[in-house]
């Protein structure tokens, strides 16, 4: 059950490129001030056209992940055909928005980053905790560490900036928070998603040298 309670302190982001969506996050877990896990994965593909980042409560985040995948699926064969990204960036708010107004012990807070593509092109969302929904025409960024990539975008970002140059400002925005952010840190994970799909490209683990 503690394990179950515990708060990440995070770093996630997400890029939209000309040719496609950059979406990278940490690895560090937290409980507090103790790092409670170093290779956690905070980006969950929900098909071929969709990752989702979280930030939050630990098993709140993974829990609605599970209903937020089944879901799209089950759209997916009930209508047969996939949701686009604003659908399923309206159902996760609608999750989230009720979340964290049910009655509990314990607050529910949990926010999401949503990357994906349509028919009508590639998109990103910043799910509150609130359960708002807010679509980006540029970049986005949440968790712990957001102030520190959001001065980092903002300095480099360009409309017309590609997936390549979209993974490699991605690192460079991370790494400014892993730098001073004490609850990010450990490693990261960076996604694409491209006319080919979802796809990690990058996996590194940090390891600290004493």
């Amino acid at each position: 059950m503690e394990k179950e309670l515990m708060k990440t302190g995070t770093t996630t982001l997400a890029i939209l490129c000309k040719d496609g969506v950059v979406i990278a996050a940490d690895r560090r877990m937290t409980s507090g001030y103790m790092i409670a896990h170093k290779k956690f994965t905070k980006i969950i593909p929900m098909n071929e056209d969709m990752a989702l980042t979280i930030a939050g409560m630990v098993s709140d985040a993974q829990l609605l992940t599970k209903i937020i995948k089944a879901q799209i699926k089950l759209d997916t064969i009930r209508r047969n055909k996939k949701p686009t990204v604003k659908e399923a960036a309206n159902l996760i708010g609608s999750l989230a928005y009720n979340n964290i107004r049910k009655y509990s012990p314990f607050l529910s807070i949990v926010g999401f980053l949503l990357g994906g593509r349509d028919d009508l092109g590639y998109h990103i969302y910043g799910i509150g905790v609130d359960g708002s929904v807010l679509e980006y025409d540029d970049y986005t960024s949440d968790g712990s560490g957001s102030d520190y990539v959001i001065g980092t975008l903002e300095n480099s970002y360009n409309k017309d900036i590609n997936i390549d140059e979209g993974v490699k400002l991605a690192v460079k925005a991370l790494n400014s928070a892993l730098q001073r952010d004490v609850a990010s840190g450990s490693g990261y994970d960076v996604f694409v998603i491209n006319k080919d799909g979802v796809k990690k490209v990058i996996e590194k683990e940090l390891k600290l040298v004493l």
